[in-house]
């Protein structure tokens, strides 16, 4: 038995055997043909070229109708480098003055690509890596009848173990078969997460070397809520999985019942239940799931999704499907929050050594008016269609956000001068998610009409833990108990200035957080869909007095541990069923 633990990306818990991919990366000989054969080999690759650009038109087509415009995105590039004659010509001009076989020509060319690709910094390049990896494989699937694999057709339900999987493999993927994914590289931000997460199949990356410590056929738990992947359970292990696994199916039926009755405690105080989405057509699920509105809209996919910066039309048009989907209720638009590691190929800023402690989110809008005022323009344009709010993140100074608003209003003057109808009061507020703004909360509180408490970020920042760093994601808790105190003051000068203030980011989607965070006085939460009938099921069962006394009784301790641990057991005791797995040991 082994335990590794890696990134989690797509929540859910999983257990079946592995199917472990193989990489394909074994070089292609150099063959030369006979003078003679040099056309046929060009007529070859021009079939080759042909049956992949259809193949991936019907592909994009079919990640278009699956999971959404932005997403089937994705192959906008792969189309463009099969397109693009630069490149082609490079085959052709290979086979007709080396005399190589097209499948030579082909892999010769594309590793040139990668390894110019490799020599730029930033994780976007690293991404468009694997994009050409994925054109090579494909072409030379149809020249030399290599499989890529049968992961459409997977003889059983499966576990895909993998170095890494391609944007056209994972989208292509077989949800009924896939029942999990566990990837040695990878990130938040990659392909296969953001696609793994849009078609709702638990995923892992980030691994390292798990491909060499798995064989196809071995029995794997993959938990990916908790980033772990364990390999040949013992019997104690999977009995523990499978009633887990049991108890939240018995459970979808309980919580379905929930999406249609309101989120009110047992002594009658309402709390808001908000929605975090990354696009447009999420507002359903969303809705379906019993949210109140969105909370958190994430804008950052409009970028990532092309190698081109979107235009303001672009941006307008989803913010608008997404208002209008949600008929009247609130849309709380975080405006972009990119950052040197994560970049569009229309965006290319130098690398930076720690991405996260840089130029990123408002500091680069602020540094890029133009990119800035384009989104502003399309949200100010779309608020006069439904009920839209702005959010500046990552705000760290008092001096930052009356930049943002101040940037604000010159575009509100510009639309005026243009004679373009939009919203003068929309709502403004921030996200609270540096240490800073937390402990310096009461002087955003005049200059901003709400908040929101952006606990991934915080956690982070108040702690100093990568939480994408496996060796030490044990220290990122959010029941540490200086992020606790954090939260516990934000909301207080919120509450007694009157200003509207939600928590937003995964901790609000831990229903053992849940009493904790009303006994300080929150009454609006943002999460992620599936985890709003869970956290609804908790306001419902609880009384705020109870509230009040686990968190005064949670101020006496002293370590992630012991609250962890605590808040756990008040759960399992007050809503039964509420909570699985072990306590913290």
């Amino acid at each position: 038995m082994q335990t590794k633990r890696g990134i989690p990306v797509s929540p859910g818990v999983a257990i079946g055997r592995a199917v472990v991919v193989d990489a394909e990366d074994r070089p292609v000989p150099r063959r030369v043909v006979a003078p003679s054969q040099v056309e046929a080999e060009i007529a070859r690759l021009e079939d080759a070229l042909s049956s992949s650009i259809a193949e991936l038109k019907k592909l994009q087509s079919e990640t278009e109708s699956r999971i959404g415009v932005e997403l089937a995105r994705i192959f906008t590039f792969h189309l463009g480098m099969l397109q693009d004659k630069h490149l082609t010509d490079q085959f052709r001009t290979m086979i007709r003055e080396q005399r190589v076989t097209a499948e030579h020509a082909v892999f010769m060319t594309m590793r040139a690509e990668a390894r110019k690709l490799r020599q730029v910094e930033g994780r976007l390049f690293q991404e468009r890596v694997k994009d050409v990896w994925d054109l090579e494989r494909r072409i030379l699937g149809h020249l030399i009848g290599r499989a890529t694999e049968a992961l459409a057709n997977l003889p059983h339900e499966a576990i895909v173990v993998a170095h890494d999987l391609t944007p056209s493999q994972t989208a292509g993927l077989d949800k009924d078969k896939v029942k999990a994914l566990a990837t040695d590289a990878g990130g938040r931000t990659s392909h296969t997460a953001i696609l793994a997460h849009a078609l709702g199949i638990p995923a892992i990356v980030g691994l390292e070397d798990l491909t060499s410590r798995v064989d196809s056929g071995d029995t794997l738990v993959v938990d990916a809520g908790r980033g772990v992947v364990i390999v040949e359970p013992d019997a104690g292990q999977l009995m523990q999985y499978r009633e887990e696994l049991a108890q939240q199916q018995q459970q979808q039926v309980t919580l379905a019942e929930l999406a249609d009755e309101p989120a009110v405690t047992t002594d009658g105080v309402e709390v808001k239940l908000l929605a975090n989405i990354e696009f447009p057509y999420e507002v359903s699920t969303a809705l379906a799931h019993g949210a109140d509105g969105i909370g958190l809209y994430r804008t950052e996919f409009l970028y990532l999704a092309s190698d081109l910066e979107p235009t303001e039309d672009q941006h307008y048009d989803a913010y608008v499907e997404a208002l209008y989907a949600l008929d009247g209720r609130p849309l709380v638009l975080r405006t972009l929050d990119l950052g040197a590691d994560k970049m569009s190929n229309g965006m290319q800023y130098p690398g930076e050594r720690n991405p996260f402690l840089g130029c990123r989110s408002i500091r680069l809008c602020l540094q890029n008016l133009p990119l800035f005022k384009t989104q502003l323009r399309a949200v100010l344009r779309a608020s006069v269609e439904g009920d839209m709010r702005v959010m500046f993140p990552l705000i760290s100074s008092v001096m930052e956000l009356r930049q943002a608003r101040m940037i604000l209003s010159d575009v509100m003057e510009d639309l005026a001068e243009e004679g373009v109808p939009f919203r003068e009061d929309i709502p403004v507020g921030m996200m609270v998610e540096v240490p800073s703004a937390a402990l310096q909360i009461r002087s955003f509180l005049p200059e901003v009409d709400f908040l929101s408490i952006g606990t991934n970020d915080l956690i982070q920042y108040t702690v100093a833990v990568d939480r994408g760093n496996e060796r030490i994601a044990n220290l990122y808790s959010p029941a540490h108990p200086a992020v606790i105190q954090l939260i516990r003051d934000v909301v207080r000068a919120a509450n007694r200035a009157k200003v509207e203030v939600s928590l937003c980011g995964e901790m609000g989607g831990e229903p053992e957080f849940i009493m904790l965070l009303l006994g300080i006085g929150l009454r609006a939460f943002s999460l992620t869909p599936p985890a709003v009938p869970a956290v609804k099921r908790v306001v419902r069962s609880v009384s705020i007095n109870q509230c009040q006394r686990i968190a005064r009784r949670v101020g006496s301790l002293e370590s992630d541990r012991e609250i962890h641990n605590y808040l756990r057991e008040e759960l399992r005791r007050i809503v039964p069923g509420a909570v699985g797995g072990r306590s913290i040991e």
